[in-house]
């Protein structure tokens, strides 16, 4: 496993307590269990890989993980925090500052330009977070395209503006679903290692869900969950 080092913008205590951690996640859809009983536990700094089959979960698993749906049992900590029992209120609050979301689809909203996606996260929180939205932009290579819109970008740099975005609040916890399925091979490697680099760089756990082998090795654990439980993991 790759080492951390820490994070100095982040307190010692917040340093060793997991990005992310679920304890016997169970959700189902009708009379079907999609997971059962699902634990898993992220560090800061660390990567994991989830791959599976179609239908095996993960998506679910992604979406209960991030807050967007609430597991029917078990339990979800944001960098020790419980954030599955909190009203949608709430949740939405600790999850804008907390974790950092990245899709297939980039999901920019098309009326702001790229400084202000951006910003959304802050305001969220009611912060301002101009300074550090700027220094993404820079990181991932989009400096002095802070006024372009999301249409006038390549489908590599909406979804490089996405991973900015996604971290700009210093979130605890990455989670990405198949992100760079939507991109050709070159563009894909190069977003999965800005990707990776830079939420190690930030002092963030990462948790990605891909069909793509090579992204699966870049990380330093993977799961591999079948038919609603994992079955195995390693390097």
């Amino acid at each position: 496993m790759t080492s951390v080092q820490p994070d100095p913008a982040q307190p010692l205590a917040a340093q060793d307590v997991p990005a992310l951690e679920a304890t016997l996640l169970r959700h189902s859809f009708g009379s079907s269990e999609v997971l059962h009983g699902v634990s898993l536990e992220v560090a800061r700094g660390e990567v994991v890989a989830v791959t599976g089959p179609s239908g095996s979960g993960k998506s679910t698993l992604l979406h209960l993980l991030g807050g967007l749906d609430r597991p029917q049992s078990g339990e979800v900590y944001w960098g020790g925090t419980r954030a599955d029992t909190l009203d949608t209120q709430k949740r939405a609050r600790l999850r804008a500052g907390s974790v950092g979301l990245v899709f297939q689809h980039h999901y920019l909203l098309a009326d702001l330009n790229v400084l202000d996606n951006l910003r959304v996260p802050g305001l969220l929180l009611g912060q301002e977070q101009t300074e550090q939205a700027r220094e993404l932009l820079l990181a991932v290579g989009l400096s002095g395209r802070e006024k372009a819109m999301p249409g006038q970008l390549s489908g590599g740099e909406r979804q490089r503006v996405a991973l900015a975005r996604a971290l700009v609040a210093r979130p605890a916890i990455l989670l990405a679903d198949e992100p760079t399925g939507s991109l050709d091979t070159a563009n894909a490697q190069a977003v999965c290692a800005l990707m990776i680099d830079l939420a190690r760089q930030h002092g963030a756990g990462v948790l990605l869900v891909t069909h793509d082998e090579r992204m699966a090795q870049a990380a330093d654990r993977r799961l591999h969950l079948l038919d609603g439980s994992i079955s195995s993991a390693g390097a």
